[in-house]
């Protein structure tokens, strides 16, 4: 499920806190929309994942029984029950791991989200959506621009995820003292990455290559709703 969380090779501590302040966000906004204040929420959350980490709670997650984000809300639900305000008595820097994390950001994110959507747990599952693309995006980025193809990304991200290109392949071809076939070329070995960085980022977080596609197709399902 986790390979970095239950994994003692070098850099697993660091994966999995990687992957813990992808979804930093969707539980702040779960905390936040259950009616909590902002600052209760940035401490909630903060308390959360640094007990979460210290613990080593991701030890318990069973790959039999559900993916990565379900087992993380569940957890989150059970501290926010029973266990936060003990975690608050310890206070953080007593050996607990702290996130590094911007409250104010993830406020001002909040501050956008449709205040027609009640439900928390509807907030999460968008919120993690959203994370994990964003992620995807930031990785291929991060390639295209080691790899001198920084523009390419920049001229061609918008269709990535269905949308619509704001200039035309002719008009991007002209623009880059090339040719419209080139930039089709392309545009579709983007988006063949794309999908390679997104099935890998989905596999970091379910129990088996196998369950890849049906977490692409809850996502997929997420995205549209």
């Amino acid at each position: 499920m986790l390979a970095a969380g239950h994994s003692s090779a070098p850099g697993a501590q660091a994966a999995l806190e990687s992957l813990c302040r992808s979804y930093w966000y969707p539980l702040y906004a779960y905390v936040r929309r259950r009616g909590h204040s902002p600052e209760e929420a940035q401490d909630l959350t903060q308390d959360f994942f640094a007990r979460f980490l210290e613990k080593k709670y991701f030890a318990l997650a069973d790959p039999v029984r559900g993916r990565f984000r379900t087992f993380l809300l569940t957890a989150l639900k059970h501290f926010l029950a029973n266990e936060w305000k003990k975690a608050h008595r310890e206070k953080r820097g007593s050996g607990q791991v702290a996130l590094s994390l911007d409250a104010e950001v993830a406020e001002q994110r909040y501050a956008v989200e449709p205040v027609e959507e009640t439900n928390p747990e509807i907030i999460y599952e968008r919120r993690w959506a959203a994370a994990l693309l964003e992620d995807v995006l930031e990785s291929l980025q991060q390639e295209c621009t080691a790899g001198d193809k920084g523009w390419q990304f920049e001229e061609l991200k918008a269709g990535l995820w269905g949308g619509s290109q704001a200039s035309s392949y002719a008009d991007i071809a002209t623009r880059r003292g090339t040719t419209e076939t080139t930039i089709k070329i392309a545009a579709h070995r983007l988006r063949q990455r794309y999908r390679e960085l997104l099935r890998a980022e989905i596999a970091r977080t379910v129990a088996s290559p196998a369950e890849v596609d049906e977490e692409l197709r809850h996502l997929i399902a997420v995205i549209s709703g």
